[in-house]
């Protein structure tokens, strides 16, 4: 009678600890009380990676028990107990390393040198054989009106040599919501997942900076990043802030390991005076463009951690200008050194998620990475409505 009395017991505890359940984590600085986005937090057991949004929310789903650990460059990371998680909101407060390192930094190497060390040995560390999955979504707006959204749950396989990345991409499950002109519609198809991620591995943005002719054509600023010692921050402005085409950078990077950690390419606004007065029909006024990309070094493994893009412009049609915002982001929520096998048939060969038919097993976007503020699910469920 005992031992059925202790096989009971340990059936239930067993089916108790396999249950799924979901948690949510809100993440806030300790001094300000405020929420801090893009704060890392990695379930233990599972490796997942996730980052906190605007109101410093994260959401899973844990089957089990799992040890939660919370880091941002900035604060001093900390690690929750799984006994300690509670199912409602849980508040953690991080505490802000607040070293004040920002002094110049001055070498006898030139900063664009630097920049080149820096941006090759990434490079060849982000082009070894791995898989992401990754979760994406884009909003877009037509005329200041949210007009359309898609996400997806994602595979990228990267391969190719120590020069060059290249991908192979799968899509596990996908939504789209919202309607388009037909003219607008085409214009969207021009989005390239593959193009995008992989413009993130060999770092294609560095290319105007890296090139030896345009070396005068920037100012260099070298800083040590004021919340974190083990980093350097470089800031790489035009000169002549009304030439067309040249973007701002800034670069914060390990300077021991000649590693990229985080950078943003913004266009300069005052580079947008110059307007045709006679807009080709088809031609695009950019009026906006900003670029942030985090890597994560883990150990030996270095890669993609998150990426958001914004841009906005005009698109000259016969009759009409259509003003075009768009806001995309990649999250990437499991590093995987292991080559996924697929058929030629599985393999994702269009550019974009775009009209794609929708494909839905999970919830996947609550638990996805990257949790959707109370605002953005308000869009969602509005444009969802209009279908």
């Amino acid at each position: 009678m005992r031992r059925l009395i202790l096989l009971l017991i340990l059936v239930f505890n067993a089916n108790v600890f396999a249950q799924s359940t979901e948690y949510s984590i809100i993440v806030k600085d300790i001094e300000t009380q405020l929420p801090i986005d893009n704060a890392m937090v990695v379930i233990m057991k599972t490796k997942q990676v996730l980052l906190s949004n605007e109101e410093g929310k994260v959401t899973f789903v844990l089957n089990g028990a799992s040890n939660v650990q919370i880091s941002e460059m900035n604060y001093e990371n900390l690690t929750v107990r799984w006994a300690t998680l509670k199912e409602d909101e849980f508040v953690v407060y991080l505490k802000n390393k607040n070293n004040k390192l920002d002094e110049i930094v001055l070498s006898k190497e030139s900063p664009q040198k630097i920049l080149q060390k820096i941006v090759s040995t990434s490079a060849k560390k982000l082009t070894t054989p791995y898989r992401l999955k990754v979760y994406v979504r884009e909003f877009f707006m037509l005329d200041n009106k949210y007009s359309y959204y898609n996400d997806g749950l994602v595979n990228f396989q990267f391969s190719g040599n120590k020069k060059k990345a290249t991908t192979t991409l799968l899509v596990e499950q996908n939504r789209s919501y919202g309607l388009l002109e037909t003219d607008v519609s085409a214009d969207l198809r021009g989005y390239n997942l593959n193009n995008i991620m992989e413009n993130y591995c060999n770092l294609n943005y560095f290319q105007p900076v890296l090139n030896p002719k345009n070396k005068k054509e920037y100012d260099y600023i070298i800083k040590g990043h004021p919340n974190n010692k083990n980093y350097y921050i470089m800031n790489i402005t035009p000169f002549d802030k009304t030439k067309k085409g040249l973007d701002s950078f800034e670069v914060v990077y390990d300077p021991e390991k000649k590693i990229i950690i985080e950078f943003s390419c913004i266009l300069n606004p005052a580079n947008l005076d110059k307007i045709d007065e006679k807009p080709v029909i088809g031609s695009k006024n950019v009026i906006k463009s900003i670029v942030k990309v985090n890597y994560r070094l883990d150990g030996a493994d270095y890669y993609v951690l998150s990426s958001n893009e914004e841009i906005a412009y005009n698109l000259t049609l016969k009759d009409q200008v259509k003003n075009i915002q768009v806001r995309n982001s990649f999250v990437t929520t499991n590093f995987n050194k292991q080559n996924f096998t697929y058929n030629e048939s599985d393999v994702f060969k269009e550019k974009t998620l775009f009209n794609k038919r929708n494909k839905i097993l999970t919830n996947y976007w609550d638990i996805s990475g990257f949790t959707a503020t109370d605002e953005e699910k308000a869009i969602i469920k509005a444009l969802d409505f209009k279908m």
